[in-house]
């Protein structure tokens, strides 16, 4: 069985799957999800940790549960494991109620931040912990974790104990025994996040490959948004116990359904937004062009948002939504440059915007006093209560 840790013990949380077991090759996009979390709650005392979470994830898609700590997506992995008990609500599995079964009969492979390796056994062992050993398959079984060895870059590893590996290895020998007994379920909680940024950075390229080749129904937990944003197929913000949004990384960074959302994920440029005395929305006095279909609820009141490359210098005498601004700041990033912007009439809201460096012309608008037309764009601007 494998193991995860949790705390100062080990959870088995898979059941011994005989070794002639192929890995499965489900079809993203079938109609019925291979996951359903519906309305799943969960309360320690006075505090909802969850609160009616819903959520489909389709056979062989890599969903990412996205938030800051403390929103309850570490809850709500760990209810779907099995390791955390949970108030209300129903969980199913390949078309099973898991509710209320033990986490040995889930048919889950589970990796956490902490690697969980047994370090008194070696890599081999590790990877075959989960593996069923019985009636002559031990040839087998050594076979199978040579695989997944070679899978996931780790192929002559075998006989190496924990404490002789890189963090980066140890964690892909956790994967490795997690997807030895060939589950159904990946779920994976912040596992690259004890990672140095250059070792995380490919590690999530290699996970990201291995889960499309093995086809495998993926869930994981992290707060990085750019990890998120690489890696998943879909994306669920959550905040306060609750899902904000679903969608796609374009959707969820495009098209922010919610305030929170807007300001979690990527950089947000918030902005005053006032009302002429004939309803005309306004930003520093001037008359504001906004789409309809980007304002919440209808109304004109709220805050304004933008992304920084919202954000155009130089534009034409016609453009809309035109302001005098002066550069207050610049940082140089190769073909890009971030510019912070202090428009007329707002010198209490600076605004951040992300152009081609080409856009900064030699000698023009560097810092200081020197002010240049920007213009903010109607697609990209709207409006949250």
């Amino acid at each position: 069985m494998s193991a995860g840790y949790s705390g100062d013990r080990f959870c088995h949380c898979l059941r011994p799957v005989p070794i002639s077991q192929p890995v499965s090759n489900p079809t993203l996009g079938s109609a019925a999800p291979f996951l359903s979390v519906r309305q799943v709650s969960r309360r320690f005392g006075a505090f909802t940790a969850l609160d009616g979470v819903s959520l489909d994830v389709a056979q062989g898609e890599f969903v990412c549960l996205l938030g800051p700590s403390g929103c309850g997506k570490t809850t709500l992995l760990r209810i779907i494991a099995g390791l955390e008990a949970h108030d209300g609500g129903q969980i199913i599995a390949g078309g099973r109620d898991i509710s209320s079964l033990p986490p040995r009969e889930r048919d889950y492979g589970i990796v956490f931040q902490s690697y969980a390796l047994f370090p008194n056994l070696t890599v081999a062992q590790n990877v075959g912990y989960g593996l069923d050993a019985s009636n002559g398959n031990r040839a087998r079984m050594q076979e199978r974790v040579s695989e997944m060895l070679a899978l996931v870059g780790l192929a002559g590893s075998e006989a190496k104990y924990p404490s002789q590996l890189s963090g980066g290895q140890q964690q892909r020998v956790a994967l490795a025994r997690a997807l030895a007994p060939a589950p159904s379920l990946l779920l994976l909680d912040e596992p690259m996040s004890a990672l140095d940024a250059q070792v995380r950075e490919h590690l999530r390229i290699e996970l990201r490959r291995l889960q499309r080749k093995l086809n495998v129904t993926t869930l994981m937990v992290t707060h990085d948004q750019d990890e998120a944003m690489a890696m998943a197929d879909r994306i669920a913000v959550m905040s306060n116990g609750r899902i904000e949004q679903t969608g796609s990384p374009a959707e969820i960074y495009s098209r922010p359904a919610t305030g929170f959302v807007a300001g979690f994920v990527g950089q947000a440029n918030w902005l005053p937004l006032e009302r002429a005395e004939d309803g005309t929305p306004t930003l520093a006095g001037q008359p504001l062009l906004l789409d309809p279909a980007f304002v919440d609820g209808g109304s004109m009141q709220g805050r304004l948002f933008c992304r920084p490359e919202a954000v155009t210098l130089h534009p034409d005498d016609d453009a809309p939504n035109r302001h005098l601004a002066r550069v207050v700041d610049q940082i140089y990033l190769g073909s890009r440059t971030r510019v912070t912007l202090s428009i007329d009439g707002l010198a209490d809201a600076p605004l951040v915007a992300e152009v081609a460096s080409s856009a900064l012309q030699a000698g023009r608008n560097g810092l200081g006093d020197s002010k240049l037309w920007i213009a903010l764009e109607r697609d990209g601007l709207r409006v949250y209560a």
